[in-house]
Parts: C-alpha cells; sequence; structure tokens
C-alpha cells in the first residue's frame, strides 16, 4: 500500500477516531493527544498493516492500547506509597520467625534443577530467564511460537515439582518462615 493510500484511509477515519478518543478520554484534551498518538503510531508502522485487512479495527486497536498503556502507567504513578514511621512489627519483640536454614533453597540448588531438565525444555527456558523474548526464541531454536510458550510453560512446572518434592508446599514453608 502507498503512502498516499495509507493517508487518505487514515484521513477518512479521523472523525470515528476522535469520537472512539473523547469515549476513552472523556476530555478533549486528553483525547486529541490521544488521537494525536495513535496517528504517529499507525504512520510509524503503516508496513506492519497488512493490504485487504480491516484498516478501521487497526487504527481503533492501536488507540485502544495506547490508552490502556497510558493509563496502566497513570494508575502506577498514582500508588500512595506510606512513608509514615510504622515500626510495629520491627518493634514488637514477640514476635520471632521461624528459620530454618537448610531448607532455604540456594542458587546452586536451582541451577541444579535447571540442569536436569530436558534438554528440550531447558534450552527455551534458559532463554526466557535470560531475557529472549518468546518471538525470538522460537526464531532461534527454529520451532513455532506456541511449542516455545508450552516447553517455558511445562519446564516452570517441572522446577515447581522439584522444589516441592524437596522442600514441601510453598505455604507450608511460607507459614513456618513466618511469612504467612
Amino acid at each position: 500500500m502507498s503512502t498516499l493510500e495509507f493517508n487518505t484511509l487514515l484521513g477518512t477515519l479521523n472523525a470515528n477516531l476522535m469520537s472512539f478518543a473523547f469515549k476513552l478520554t472523556k476530555t478533549k484534551e486528553d483525547a486529541e493527544d490521544l488521537f494525536q498518538e495513535t496517528t504517529i503510531r499507525a504512520l510509524s508502522n503503516k508496513e506492519k498493516f497488512r493490504p485487504g485487512t480491516n484498516f478501521k479495527a487497526w487504527m481503533f486497536t492501536i488507540m485502544k492500547n495506547i490508552f490502556i498503556n497510558q493509563y496502566r502507567k497513570n494508575q502506577k504513578a498514582n500508588t500512595v506509597i506510606d512513608r509514615s514511621e510504622n515500626l510495629f512489627l520491627i518493634n514488637s519483640g514477640k514476635t520471632t520467625v521461624y528459620n530454618e536454614a537448610n531448607t532455604n533453597l540456594t542458587l546452586e540448588e536451582l541451577q541444579g534443577f535447571v540442569e536436569d531438565l530436558d534438554e528440550g525444555l531447558k534450552t527455551p527456558f534458559t532463554m526466557h530467564f535470560e531475557g529472549y523474548k518468546y518471538q525470538e526464541i522460537s526464531d532461534k531454536l527454529l520451532l513455532p511460537l506456541g511449542t516455545i510458550k508450552s516447553r517455558i510453560f511445562f519446564a516452570r512446572k517441572a522446577l515447581k515439582q522439584k522444589i516441592k518434592s524437596r522442600y514441601g508446599d510453598l505455604e507450608t514453608i511460607l507459614i513456618k518462615l513466618g511469612t504467612i
């Protein structure tokens, strides 16, 4: 699709996009900001649009996702952190914590558990742990994305089972440690 065709399609949706932005934000200024951000994002990613698909739905999805991301960001920014001095638990003196040092999971033990995994599970899990995204792992290992996700899931499940068999139920451990 040429830039001219893309811009023409975008121009035909301006009124619809502004209306949708206003419904989401409830203020004119925020709606204009959301509309502008959506337009910029669409123009910078126009090569990702597949001709023959629903352009209007693509644009509305971009706008909705931008709004959701901004909303989540604002929610985190509005979180109130109580900085008052509350040392009740520290100063109580009667609170004892049961700590059995030999039940602490060490990094070496966890690495041993990972090493014991089947190679088909270990490689995707290790790559994901190192920060690779699912798609990157899929591309490097030449495996379908769903296979990568399921192997990482099964690796986590196997690790949880190994930890549980070695140390018992997580809730029991937390109760022993006094964190619950």
